[in-house]
């Protein structure tokens, strides 16, 4: 952590967060913890009088939580899914159509086992809906080690930890037996239904 003049602050990543009070209109928290400062926020931090602030000091082999997020996302995201943007070490995954939810549930727990660290899924092997929320990955501190994010990325194996099957309508036609209707019997056509795309290898 250092103080640096807040006109100097572009990029840099708040340590702590910081309040802005208008009378009658506002009280709270106007920038978070870990937010990285942009240009536009300059002018409003000196207007609440912070011409100074406290940033993250970037060190190598140490990652923001917004960065390490980024590399849980990548591991635990696989077909048909897309994930909301980074916020204080939070990506949500969403799905991207109607299917079936599969999950790698040893990869999930192994992943789950690394400290600083979680991804908090729904169940799998469940029908899910476009744009439903399917898992949240969180870094827990600030900052991060980055061999905790190589330990995370070799307990999640080489695939993605959650995949959505997309779900596909199809129809069976069948015709009567034989026994019990004559040749000349129309044949008839079942209720269409639905099935799940499997991939090539094995369901995870």
């Amino acid at each position: 952590m250092k103080l640096i003049r807040t006109e100097d602050a572009v990029g840099q990543v708040l340590c702590h967060d910081i309040t802005q009070i208008i009378p009658g209109q506002f009280k709270g928290a106007r920038f978070r913890k870990g937010h990285i400062v942009q240009p536009e926020d300059i002018p409003v931090l000196l207007s609440i009088g912070k011409e100074n602030l406290y940033v993250w000091e970037k060190r190598p082999g140490i990652l923001h939580e917004d960065e390490a997020a980024a590399l849980l996302y990548k591991a635990a995201a696989g077909r048909n899914i897309h994930g909301t943007e980074p916020k204080e070490g939070k990506i949500e995954l969403v799905a991207d159509c109607d299917g079936l939810l599969k999950i790698d549930r040893a990869a999930l727990l192994a992943v789950n086992r690394t400290p600083q660290m979680m991804i908090a899924a729904i169940h799998g092997d469940l029908p899910v809906k476009k744009g439903q929320k399917l898992a949240g990955t969180r870094i827990i501190p600030l900052v991060i080690e980055q061999e905790k994010m190589d330990a995370m990325q070799a307990a999640a194996g080489s695939e993605p930890i959650l995949n959505v099957l997309p779900f596909h309508p199809k129809s069976l036609r069948s015709s009567p037996p034989a026994a019990r209707y004559s040749r000349d019997a129309s044949r008839t056509n079942s209720p269409p239904f639905w099935w799940a795309s499997w991939p090539n290898t094995a369901a995870r």
